[in-house]
């Protein structure tokens, strides 16, 4: 019954006789999927009604006034239903912006967030005065690529090592990789953690933005991720700490004298990951960076 009301509302605007320009579809959509508890509902009208017509958003602004073809009408509909129903906007258009890239995004991977895009930053800024750059890196979970192909396209960089446990991760990772020029550089690997790296790897930097959300959140996030995201990308045991505590763990054995361990987390664990970091004996002491939003966001400590 729900799916027939949905389709009863998206079928207002096909039934009635009256011209439907762009603008008037725009306003329309934008108070349905407001119904529907969808922020930034406007924003994401526009951004599927531009992809239904195979134009961009500013063309959207130049032509107000146009009415819509039956057929065009048509092609933007199911793309309404699925936003109305909180699949994420960016799984929709299959593409996300992440930094300088593009990436190919669709429900086998975590959707790259701009908390990460500091994690690849504070990175780079690492690297900016050494001889080497950022050398031999090992990003671990790597998802969509978002942070190796990062590395690649904005760093000098030897080679990047990425795993995931997700084979079908990989695939998407491989081929943003290949739509980026990077493949070459690129050396992508399924398996958890350090599983699957040999005795004598050893990197100048180890990277990641793991698992870390608590169990117990589950219920607090909102549909577009914990009904669609994957969730072996987001969750990490009761206090989000079970996949960190295992990087922290493992990296030292991997990591060059004076390597960076760089790790997203959680806005309330910097002080937990900082005592881990602490506790292996193995690093100087660990610094925080803050998000956007003035949230403990990136921990990155430097192997002794």
């Amino acid at each position: 019954m729900k799916f027939a009301r949905e389709n009863s509302q998206i079928k207002e605007y096909n039934d009635s006789e009256d011209t439907w320009t762009i603008l008037r579809m725009i306003l329309w959509s934008t108070d349905y999927l407001a119904g529907k508890g969808v922020e930034n509902s406007r924003l994401d009208s526009e951004w599927l009604l531009a992809y239904a017509l195979d134009t961009d958003r500013l063309q959207l602004y130049l032509q107000y006034d146009r009415p819509l073809s039956p057929e065009e009408r048509e092609a933007f509909k199911p793309l309404l239903r699925r936003r109305a129903r909180r699949e994420p906007i960016q799984y929709i258009l299959g593409r996300t912006s992440f930094r300088e890239l593009e990436l190919l995004t669709d429900k086998r991977v975590l959707i790259p967030r701009p908390e990460t895009e500091i994690l690849v930053e504070e990175v780079l800024n690492w690297a900016l005065y050494r001889p080497e750059g950022l050398g031999k890196v090992l990003d671990i979970g790597t998802g969509s690529g978002a942070i190796a192909i990062s590395l690649a396209v904005e760093g000098s960089c030897n080679r990047i090592i990425a795993t995931d446990v997700s084979p079908d991760a990989l695939e998407v990772a491989k081929e943003n990789a290949c739509r980026h020029g990077k493949s070459e550089k690129l050396d992508f690997r399924q398996g958890r953690l350090f599983d699957v790296l040999e005795e004598d790897d050893k990197f100048d930097i180890v990277v990641s933005n793991p698992p870390y959300v608590e169990e117990e959140n589950r219920i607090n996030l909102e549909p577009e991720i914990n009904q669609w995201e994957p969730s072996q990308a987001l969750f990490a045991g009761e206090d989000g700490l079970d996949v960190i505590r295992s990087l922290i763990s493992g990296s030292p054995e991997f990591l060059l004298p004076g390597g960076l361990l760089a790790l997203e987390i959680g806005m309330t664990q910097d002080d937990h990951v900082v005592e881990l970091i602490r506790e292996t004996e193995s690093f100087e002491p660990a610094s925080v960076r803050l998000d956007l939003n003035g949230r403990p966001r990136v921990v990155m400590a430097q192997r002794i």
